[in-house]
């Protein structure tokens, strides 16, 4: 039996080939973990968990990293409101987390990077994008130019 998936680059189901025969990744965009879980943000965990146990029962080599956006202007504001450190709030909403996912028997994830693990690498990305005419700042921000992305809806 044939994996078939959506591929919403080119808008159509196709037959899932790996990059790597009998390997998958998997990258979902995790929590910002700004506040506790919702029933919204476990349901995008469960949804990535039943396709990595898919895959392997299929035979496959998964390996699944879910992110953690443990820092932005909400987790800073909410610790400035608490007077706690902002690491304090994004890490007991980590734990919230972690737990949810636990209660509905999701497996971990093979690695679970942390945002601020990676500041200079996004500083750099962001440039070069900028450099490269794909991004502008504006008022401390950096946005992605659609317009430099003819294909982008």
């Amino acid at each position: 039996m044939t994996i078939r998936l959506y591929d919403t680059s080119a808008r159509q189901i196709r037959d899932f080939t790996p990059l790597t025969p009998g390997c998958v990744s998997i990258y979902l965009c995790g929590a910002t973990v700004q506040a506790a879980p919702h029933i919204g943000h476990i349901r995008s965990g469960l949804n990535f968990d039943i396709m990595r146990r898919w895959f392997e029962h299929r035979g496959y080599d998964v390996t699944f990293v879910r992110n953690v956006t443990d820092i932005d202007d909400k987790i800073i504001n909410k610790s400035a409101e608490q007077g706690r450190p902002w690491w304090s709030v994004g890490y007991e909403n980590e734990v919230a987390f972690n737990t949810a996912y636990d209660a509905l028997g999701c497996l971990r994830p093979t690695c679970e990077p942390r945002a601020t693990g990676h500041i200079p690498e996004m500083i750099e990305m962001m440039r070069g994008l900028i450099e490269r005419g794909h991004a502008y700042a504006a008022d401390g921000n950096v946005y992605f130019d659609v317009r430099s992305f003819p294909d982008y809806l």
